[in-house]
């Protein structure tokens, strides 16, 4: 099943024409896809860009999509492969590092993705790419298959980190499982199952599986507006700086002094009744909130 399969089913089931997902899961993976239905549509760029994957990587195999779906283009020795030696080839990996994305992937070259060209065995010229990795902990070590854990950003392939890994070494290695743990705020632990899903949106009250879209963005700032205030700001309108009692932790101000560097500029607008109105965001030059995304109440 692929992620575009996954959005056609719940689109389906719940009558909403504007779904979307917050990150591709080649279908080889499994676990966390965050969907949004409706106006949440309009937040998924919030979507913190970290992930975590569990991924298992065998050596001694290297194949044409760098996982257990392609065919085997080179073999090697594991023999002599031990669990220190790859603990540490994985500590190489980590940081912002240039990574080479699999031909067999989404990404679009000339309008066309190129596992289009890579099945009819032409070879494209794709430039590296700058990609992130926070952490890669290695779980277990049963030879010739590695348990790893990875957390990276937006943009990694761990096929490609597994390949990568394998011409290292010199043995070669493909990725052989992936499960996706963590993409942003959603867990594999807190997520629900698609055939639990399916029986939510078809019932008289979904509820099962569905957070409001404002959960997205939970860690920002917000301010509840007054009527004159959220009349403007549906209008797209932005209100002066000064009239915005800024929230944060439990605390109420109009200043940003002490909010995150990536918090500072955006903060959530909330209605009376708890419903987000706006994504707001802070003209510094000028002093004001100005409305980038607005959610008229539902219904009107």
């Amino acid at each position: 099943m692929t992620s575009h399969d996954v959005v056609h089913r719940i689109r389906k089931w719940s009558g909403e024409k504007r779904v979307g997902h917050g990150g591709t899961l080649d279908p080889l993976a499994t676990g966390v896809l965050p969907v949004a239905l409706g106006y949440g549509t309009r937040l998924l760029e919030y979507v913190s860009g970290r992930k975590v994957y569990r991924a298992e990587i065998e050596f001694g195999k290297a194949t044409n999509t760098y996982d257990a779906e392609g065919v085997t283009v080179a073999e090697g020795d594991v023999s002599g492969l031990s669990e220190s030696q790859v603990r540490r080839e994985l500590a190489v990996f980590q940081g912002e590092i240039e990574q080479q994305p699999p031909l067999f992937s989404a990404i679009k070259q000339q309008g066309k993705p190129l596992y289009e060209y890579a099945r009819r065995g032409l070879e494209v010229a794709v430039a590296p790419r700058k990609v992130r990795i926070f952490q890669s902990t290695l779980l277990s070590w049963h030879s010739p298959v590695a348990l790893v854990e990875v957390a990276c950003g937006r943009g990694t392939y761990i096929r490609s980190l597994a390949h990568d890994i394998g011409q290292m070494v010199g043995c070669g290695a493909y990725l052989k499982a992936l499960v996706r743990t963590q993409d942003g705020p959603f867990t594999l632990d807190a997520s629900t199952e698609l055939e639990q899903l399916q029986v939510s949106l078809q019932g008289p009250a979904p509820s099962a599986g569905i957070l409001p879209m404002e959960y997205v963005i939970s860690s920002w700032p917000w301010a509840v507006l007054d009527a004159m205030q959220e009349a403007r700001v549906l209008q797209g309108l932005p209100v002066p700086a000064v009239e915005v009692a800024l929230q944060h932790d439990g605390e109420a101000s109009t200043s940003l002094e002490g909010a995150q560097p990536s918090q500072a500029l955006f903060c959530r607008a909330m209605a009376a009744n708890g419903q987000m109105r706006a994504v707001l965001r802070f003209a510094s030059a000028v002093s004001i909130w100005e409305p980038v995304k607005v959610f008229p109440p539902r219904g009107s």
